[in-house]
């Protein structure tokens, strides 16, 4: 009796179209959601940003100055994510203190936030007022064009930023300089993808008014 060929099964030949049908069909959904997880993670990494930003303000407003960086890298130290009690000299770049900002640790890609801040603004021994000015750190950002995007009439004095996907630091913000400190922020591309933001001085002096510590 012949056999009914409905009945029979996959060919060696047919398996491998099927398989190779999958495969595509596989690697069209993975590509898609990877895309759409580094969309979220930078995201995140701008939403923590902001976090920093307003954690930083509040933290003056209780204080009275903005937090040193903490240099500890590790985990097992006493003082890791805290704020040193002193801003070392020569100025240098460290770790955002997350334990005494009440912040999550790291980044989005798993890497402790990048923290520096002039040390005029950051003497527990010298609270901020109208008169403090900025240090000898003179810090600067520029776009990758080299065109400052802050002016040496307002400095920045907080810089903190994420490394990005890529998970060191780029461009500008690779080379470190104990004064006359020149950082880098622009939109990400295939050689820069560092988050950097800054806090400027009248931002900072606005709300130590609104909170009532300067009047």
């Amino acid at each position: 009796m012949p056999l009914n060929t409905s009945q029979r099964g996959f060919s060696l030949t047919e398996l491998a179209v099927v398989m190779i049908i999958l495969s595509l069909l596989v690697g069209g959904l993975i590509f898609p959601l990877a895309a759409q997880r580094g969309v979220q993670q930078l995201r995140q990494a701008e939403t923590g940003l902001a976090e920093i930003r307003e954690a930083l303000l509040g933290f003056a407003a209780i204080h009275g100055h903005l937090p040193c960086p903490d240099t500890d890298t590790d985990p097992a130290t006493a003082g890791y994510g805290e704020a040193e009690s002193t801003c070392n000299a020569p100025a240098q770049e460290g770790f955002l203190p997350f334990k005494s900002l009440g912040l999550q640790e790291k980044d989005p890609w798993e890497q402790r936030w990048r923290y520096r801040v002039d040390r005029n603004f950051a003497a527990s021994t010298s609270p901020i007022t109208l008169a403090t000015h900025f240090g000898s750190d003179s810090l600067l950002v520029k776009n990758a064009a080299g065109d400052p995007l802050t002016t040496t009439l307002e400095r920045p004095i907080a810089i903190f930023y994420s490394l990005g996907p890529n998970q060191r630091a780029d461009g500008g913000n690779a080379s470190f300089a104990a004064t006359n400190a020149i950082y880098q922020a622009n939109p990400p591309s295939n050689d820069f993808d560092d988050l950097l933001h800054w806090l400027a001085r009248p931002t900072l002096i606005s709300r130590l008014i609104a909170s009532g510590r300067l009047l």
